[in-house]
Formats: C-alpha cells, structure tokens, sequence
C-alpha cells in the first residue's frame, strides 16, 4: 500500500496535503495558507521554520560510525527512530529520499547528543521486542538473533518478557535488526525447519514484519502507539500462551508470569481464542 492509495491519518494539518495528496477544500485551503505565510515570512527575513538538515545528518552518521544505533540517537534525542532514520534513509513507500529540511528545535536535539549516551541506565522494551518479533517474521529464530546480537543465547526467550531493557541490549538488537532484516536466514545458519517455526509462531501471533514498521505512521519505538494487526490484544496473548506452552514447555502459571497477565486472565484468552486446525498442526 502506497501514500497515494491508503487513507490519510487526519485532516488538521499539512500532513494529509504534503504526504498523502488530500485535495480536500479545506485541506487545501490550509497548505495555501500556510504557504503564503511561508512565503511572506521570507520576504520580511523572519521565516525560520526549517533550516538544512545537513548538519544532523553528518552528526547521526558520526554516532553511527563509531556505533550507535538510530534507534540509540532517538532514545537519547527524545524522539522517534523513524525520524532519525529519514535523515539518513529514502523513504521509498513516499517516493522520497533522504530528509532535506529539519526545524531548529529537531537539529539542537540531534546534536546535543553523544557518544556517552549509548549505554545509560534502561529503557522502554517495547522497541527491541518489535524487531525481535518483526525478525522472526522473516524466519529469524530469537535464538539466532541473540547471538547476532552478541547476548547469551541460553537468555534469548528472556527477552520477549522484559518492560525494560539496558539501552545496550536495546542498541545491539536494533542494529542486529538492520543487519538480518535484508538476509535470508537459511543463507545465514539457519536450517529450514527452524526458520519455518519461526515464521509460523510470528504468523500465528500475527507479528508485524519490517516492511509494515518501515511506514512512518508505525513507530517501532512508540509504546503508546497500539498496531491494528486485524486481531484483538486477547488473541494475541491466547496465540502466545500456546505457543509458549506447546514449543517453550511452559505452563499456564509461568506463560503468565512470562506475558504480565495474570493466569486467570491467560485462561480466559485461550477459552475466548483456542486453537483452530491451522495453530495445531503448527
């Protein structure tokens, strides 16, 4: 799905216009006005709405050279790994390249951000296990991701339960992400039949694969931002019990403690959502 052919997100500001080619009246009428704004601005020299991006560009390709992630720099900056990849990304399903203009106040936070940012203290998990996730959609076993990532693999599954993770663990997942994101895991040490499993448990949990985060209205990183996967929050908990269950070996105590749910709550999803021939013979 292309920004010409999915439905603009809303209708009160320049987004619809700019991104998602609204012709609306109003919408129109809005960018024409704001346009001439622009344009008035620049005739008196007040006009400072966007400045080059140049210069947070060169500063995010510095931070990456000597190893910190995209998604690092947005932690530190304060805002979202999409918007700092678009400064060094095209952004393809747009039809745009890298990003060319930025606000001042976007710039000062890219640049107040250092090297002795990439380790400190935890952070949100919600971004690390999306790209698991998103991995195991492309047939990436956790396992095979967490050795990528240089972590222990006897700790691999430990990461699907975590709400916070060091911001190391957080960056060395992030870029293991865009490392396996474009390779073919039974190219790569992976045997089929593991990468199969995987694929299944991600079809099955109905986890999103990269391409579905690459759009910029899906923040990987945004825990408040809830992914419409076409099933409810009850299903995916039911999916992941069982198959927590049936490959993990755990029981309903321990799934529970695993998905922070309590095990009446676990019993409820799998009597509301159980297994349909497709699941089992998974």
């Amino acid at each position: 799905m292309t920004t010409a052919t999915k439905p603009a997100p809303h209708h009160d500001n320049l987004t619809c216009y700019t991104d998602y080619r609204c012709r609306r009246p109003a919408c129109v009428e809005r960018y024409n006005v704001r346009n001439r704004e622009r344009l008035q601005a620049r005739r008196l020299g007040t006009y400072d709405r966007l400045i080059d991006a140049e210069p947070a560009r060169r500063h995010i390709l510095r931070l990456q050279h000597a190893g910190m992630s995209c998604a690092a720099v947005a932690v530190a900056a304060g805002l979202t790994t999409q918007s700092i990849l678009e400064f060094v990304r095209p952004i393809p399903s747009q039809g745009r390249g890298r990003r060319q203009r930025t606000t001042p106040t976007t710039e000062a936070k890219i640049l107040a951000v250092t090297l002795g940012d990439r380790t400190t203290g935890r952070i949100d998990a919600t971004g690390t296990l999306r790209r698991v996730q998103a991995l195991a959609a492309l047939g990436w076993p956790t396992r095979h991701i967490a050795v990528h990532a240089g972590l222990q693999a006897a700790n691999a599954h430990h990461l699907e339960g975590r709400a916070r993770v060091y911001v190391a663990t957080a960056n060395a997942i992030a870029k293991t992400y865009d490392e396996l994101r474009r390779k073919r895991p039974e190219k790569h040490g992976v045997t089929k039949s593991h990468a199969q499993r995987a694929r299944n448990r991600a079809a099955l949990a109905h986890w999103a694969p990269p391409k579905y985060w690459d759009d910029p209205d899906h923040p990987i990183d945004d825990a408040g931002f809830e992914p419409d996967y076409g099933v409810t929050r009850r299903q995916q908990i039911a999916d992941d019990a069982r198959w927590l269950m049936t490959v993990g070996g755990l029981n309903k105590e321990q799934v529970a403690l695993r998905l922070r749910r309590s095990a009446s709550y676990v019993n409820e999803a799998l009597r509301d959502y159980p297994a349909d021939d497709g699941q089992a013979a998974a």
